[in-house]
């Protein structure tokens, strides 16, 4: 930086929107051809509008366009922040059908913001095609980095984050949940899902299932009010939250395998079927547990009830 001082320029300045780098040396410009706007991917917050970034808000403020998932949902930030920017949507079902129209005018030189609903737009949200599109075509994408659910979720979880994966939302039928789950069973690295309320308690009984008895942390409502993390167990919490649907939208953190043998429901069950067939009926519903939790390092409690539902 002092470098760049002492040379009375500042190479990390911001660029100002319009600014496009020069043409390669020997190709000369047409002086009728228009340069293409730029299309910003804007964050924005997840919940609190006060973690909305100044540049964001500059930005949004200068585009000829904002593009968004829900034009009804921005308006609120744009209100808050007193942004007059025109709008127009541009949501799941019609995003490949409408990412032309807006191809167009970047085309013709104006620049566009495009905001989802929530966090930054691509992730689990609108925004692919858009953005797939427009580099297709030679326009500068420029991202205006913000909020996210995906690392607020995991920088709060005490989970390790040099190494995860995301995966965005869980599948919503409890065959293809499972499948995926099973898949992910060796898998070492922190895992990330979005999940619906609705079916947070059947998917904590799928992952202790199909991955053990792995170390789970549920954050809901991330920046608001009622912000909560759960951590622990999962089967500790299944027990917290039971059947019940809990209130706000979920990110779900799953300690990935340690490398020790993690035994699943499935698999409990077989060792005991095991030592069924092995010794007959000498040992006792107590012995059992306490041969298998001996066998296993699976808690008694989990095992008890295990073998009182299977």
């Amino acid at each position: 930086m002092e470098r760049n001082r002492r040379h009375g320029k500042d190479r990390n300045r911001e660029p100002k929107i319009g600014e496009m780098p020069l043409p390669p040396a020997g190709l000369p410009v047409p002086q009728d051809e228009v340069a293409p706007g730029i299309l910003y991917v804007v964050a924005t917050p997840i919940g609190n509008l006060d973690d909305m970034t100044i540049r964001a808000i500059q930005v949004l403020g200068d585009v000829h366009l904002i593009a968004a998932e829900d034009t009804r949902h921005t308006r609120i930030l744009l209100d808050r922040y007193r942004i007059a920017t025109p709008m127009t949507s541009l949501h799941d079902h019609i995003e490949r059908k409408k990412s032309g129209a807006l191809l167009e005018r970047l085309l013709k030189g104006e620049h566009i913001a495009y905001v989802s609903d929530a966090g930054t737009p691509g992730i689990s949200d609108p925004g692919y095609v858009l953005v797939r599109e427009a580099i297709n075509h030679g326009i500068r994408v420029v991202p205006i980095p913000g909020a996210s659910a995906v690392i607020t979720a995991l920088s709060a979880s005490g989970m390790p984050m040099d190494s995860f994966v995301f995966l965005g939302f869980l599948p919503s039928k409890s065959e293809k949940r499972r499948q995926l789950l099973t898949t992910l069973k060796d898998e070492q690295r922190t895992l990330i899902f979005y999940e619906s309320p609705r079916r947070l308690a059947a998917t904590l009984r799928d992952i202790e299932g199909l991955l053990g008895a792995r170390e789970v942390v549920i954050s809901r409502e991330l920046t608001k009010i009622h912000e909560e993390f759960l951590r622990g167990q999962v089967g500790t919490l299944i027990g917290k939250i039971g059947d019940g649907v809990v209130k706000g939208e979920v990110t779900l953190i799953v300690a990935g395998h340690s490398g020790v043998v993690d035994y699943s429901d499935e698999e409990l069950v077989r060792r005991r079927e095991k030592i069924l067939r092995e010794e007959g009926n000498t040992l006792s519903r107590r012995d059992v547990v306490e041969k298998i939790a001996r066998e296993t390092g699976a808690s008694r409690k989990r095992i008890y009830r295990l073998l009182l539902f299977s």
